[in-house]
């Protein structure tokens, strides 16, 4: 489970918005990208 201290500074590289967390990825509302979280540590490369 991502620390909720992360989820509440990162944000999505592609459009900066808030990323919430869905199953076990984050998704991003606005663009609708999903990032993959391995071992707790989002990863935010496309």
């Amino acid at each position: 489970m991502i620390d909720k201290e992360i989820l509440d500074i990162v944000a999505c590289p592609n459009c900066k918005k808030d990323l919430v967390l869905n199953m076990d990825k984050l998704l991003c509302k606005h663009c609708k990208k999903e990032y993959n979280i391995d071992g707790d540590i989002p990863i935010l490369l496309d």
